[in-house]
């Protein structure tokens, strides 16, 4: 074959396989097109790709959601004051990059305003100048934002908007919820801390955190769709669904009676210094607590003293009550029949299975009476009651006193007590309050049967809580009997006898007297075990000193007890004296508070919505009405009120109304914190508190113009 036909074939088979190559591609060119096409005719019949839901996935491409808290609920006291409310704090950044320009405008701060940025903020921050200018020349110039740490942060809104007012680019804000607790130290660990945890208000203790879940709410939602640019498409529906507001916990405690409690304990626990002090003030026909509280305790607004004790002291420690429980010892001799008012003991010392009983006066008193041994505090007398009783009928009588179990209160971990009660020694040391450890709480509860006809009824410090969205309350306490350990005819002559501690030459309770009222009183010195758990310390102060109260004796109101343990002074006193420098005036305080609201009936005021109306009506109608009105101008109208449209006021209280015009500071003198923090939110002034109580002075004198004025300091006594 020659070349030629060779040529010729090749190029035959070479155009063949050309055109199989062709119709190859072609082929397969053509069935990709038709997946394609079938993917895409797929898609746009059923609107979905490999499980996703296209137009769902589109639609939350372009929609926004904004979370809209909930506000938390409001703690409040007996007469509706707020004792722990939501607020917002404010964190502070300042932006120093150039880059951060936006929509043509400058975003950050210029070179030439850091001197004035220093000034403005040195002057509303606890920071020097020299620290805020240092901290604004950061040595990386591509710094792109500096923050001023912690004095930087938890920024009231009335500092926000004085730092606004210099309008300095650059200085910016974020809004944090924030928790106010405008009386600072008010029942501390009763009431709690709400912290803020991930942007949320969380209760970490006290009625803060029992009530947690209530008080939370439920955060709204509100979402709409957006274009590229995340702005609203016009015509898109806007779907909302409303925060549901946390519910609002009303206690029982008595603000008035509550500060003046935390006065007087502040100023015990600055004189005798003693390790730890609990009291409390309750009613003991309902179990309603007016007043309780510690020492240490804190300031939950500041959180200054928290770490010296989380413990809620009142439920959660136990300790030996000492002689208090002398009380129950001859309640339960009283009902079981025991006792006989004509029998007499030899007092001094008594011996159980070779143990020895002392008196405090181990000389004894010679040959006395029982009823003289309670009247005289004397240990051999109730140990001989006990054995009489035996032991088996005096444990009985102290489970029906609630004793060695939880109340139930509903506060944290409530402690149950315990008991050394095994031998006939360790079963007498009990009848005087030695070797059984109790809770401040179980002893209120049963010096309530005592107080109460022979009724126990259980402390509570919660009244209701109420659902702020509908207005219906959604849980709702009641007075609960919870036992009746003795007759009535017992707690009778027990509260004899408890007069004669008082009132009695012999009695050990002379200094708890109070004009113009009759005090049944008894009190008590619990011995301390020491570290080695081998015996109790020793020295004068090395106990646990204290008295429970009950007045007026003839219709007990109210019980107190108060428990100081080791003082390190009695401040040239007696042990009863330190313990009168509390009990004496706050029982005094509340008795004459009772009696004066049932010689004059105390109105309840709903407030109206007062903002916008002629100034001299409204202060004519609130007054008419039986309200402290104070105004804070001298403009026509109502720019704004102390308390919201809605809430109950009782008559004689206070409420700050703010007009126009020249501004004048008030005379605070007898103001409680509560009520000089609303006039501060109002005008926007911060006050510097100092003590507890009520306002004894003020830096800025009454009457004086409040121009300029952005801080005022107050006495509190």
């Amino acid at each position: 074959m020659s070349k030629q036909s060779k040529r010729q074939i090749d190029r035959r088979i070479q155009q063949k396989n050309r055109k199989l190559y062709g119709r190859g591609i072609f082929f397969i060119v053509a069935l990709l097109f038709a997946l394609f096409i079938g993917r895409f005719f797929y898609i746009a019949v059923f609107k979905t790709a490999n499980g996703v839901d296209l137009p769902k996935r589109v639609a939350q491409l372009y929609a926004s959601k904004t979370e809209v808290k909930a506000q938390r609920g409001t703690i409040y006291d007996a007469n509706n004051q707020p004792i722990a409310e939501d607020t917002s704090t404010y964190s502070i950044y300042i932006v120093l990059s150039k880059s951060a320009v936006a929509f043509g405008k400058r975003q950050y701060l210029a070179e030439s305003e850091k001197t004035k940025a220093a000034k403005i903020l040195s002057q509303n921050l606890t920071i020097s100048y020299d620290q805020v200018l240092k901290i604004l020349n950061p040595s990386d110039k591509e710094t792109y934002q500096v923050e001023l740490g912690t004095a930087g942060k938890n920024i009231s809104l009335e500092t926000k908007k004085k730092i606004e007012a210099a309008n300095l680019p650059g200085i910016n804000f974020k809004e944090s919820q924030a928790r106010l607790y405008p009386n600072g130290i008010f029942a501390s660990h009763l009431i709690g801390l709400a912290e803020n945890e991930s942007n949320k208000m969380v209760g970490v203790m006290g009625l803060e955190k029992i009530f947690n879940k209530q008080l939370a709410g439920v955060n709204g939602v509100r979402s709409f769709e957006k274009d590229v640019r995340g702005t609203p498409i016009p015509g898109s529906k806007v779907k909302t669904r409303k925060a549901k507001d946390g519910d609002n916990v009303y206690t029982t405690l008595d603000s008035r009676l509550q500060t003046y409690l935390e006065t007087l304990m502040t100023q015990a626990q600055e004189k005798y210094h003693p390790q730890s002090m609990s009291a409390v003030l309750m009613d003991p026909k309902t179990g309603e607590i007016k007043a309780a509280t510690q020492r240490p305790t804190f300031n939950a607004q500041t959180k200054d003293g928290l770490n010296q004790m989380w413990r809620n002291i009142l439920v959660e420690d136990g300790f030996e009550p000492g002689s208090t429980m002398k009380v129950l010892t001859m309640s339960a001799a009283i009902d079981s029949g025991i006792y006989n008012q004509n029998s007499t003991f030899k007092s001094g010392t008594y011996k159980i299975d070779g143990k020895t009983v002392d008196d405090w006066n181990t000389n004894g008193w010679g040959n006395i009476t029982y009823r003289d041994a309670f009247i005289r505090s004397s240990n051999v007398g109730m140990a001989h009651l006990e054995q009489q009783m035996g032991a088996k009928r005096w444990l009985n009588y102290i489970h029906r006193f609630g004793l060695l179990r939880s109340t139930s209160s509903g506060l944290l971990n409530e402690t149950k007590g315990s008991i050394e009660y095994k031998y006939p020694i360790e079963q007498a040391n009990t009848a005087y309050g030695q070797g059984i450890n109790v809770s401040v709480l179980q002893m209120m509860q049963a010096f309530s049967a005592v107080a109460n006809d022979g009724k126990m009824v259980k402390p509570r410090i919660v009244s209701k809580v109420v659902n702020p969205n509908t207005g219906k309350t959604v849980y709702q306490t009641k007075t609960k009997v919870v036992g009746q350990p003795i007759k009535k005819s017992t707690s009778k002559k027990v509260l004899s006898m408890m007069q004669d501690v008082v009132y009695n030459q012999n009695g050990t309770g002379s200094a708890f007297k109070i004009d113009g009222y009759r005090i049944a009183a008894k009190t008590g010195t619990g011995q301390i075990g020491n570290s080695s758990g081998t015996g109790y310390l020793t020295g004068e102060t090395n106990y646990t000193f204290s008295v429970v109260g009950v007045a007026p004796a003839d219709n007990p109101q109210y019980i107190l007890y108060l428990v100081m343990k080791q003082p390190k002074t009695f401040a040239n006193g007696t042990s009863g004296e330190m313990l009168a420098s509390v009990f004496n005036p706050l029982l005094k305080r509340a008795l004459d508070e009772k009696q004066e609201s049932s010689t004059t009936s105390s109105t309840q005021v709903t407030i109206q919505n007062e903002v916008g109306q002629t100034a001299a009506t409204v202060r004519q109608q609130l007054s008419n009405s039986g309200l402290l009105v104070v105004e804070v101008g001298n403009g026509k109208k109502v720019l704004a009120q102390s308390e919201n449209a809605g809430s109950v006021k009782l008559s004689g209280e206070r409420i700050i109304l703010l007009t126009g015009g020249e501004k004048v500071m008030p005379d605070l003198s007898g103001w409680s914190r509560s009520d000089v923090a609303k006039l501060g939110k109002l005008l926007g002034i911060e006050f510097d508190f100092s003590g507890s109580g009520y306002v004894s002075s003020q830096s800025v004198a009454a009457n004086k113009s409040l121009t300029g004025v952005s801080k005022v300091s107050v006495q509190l006594k």
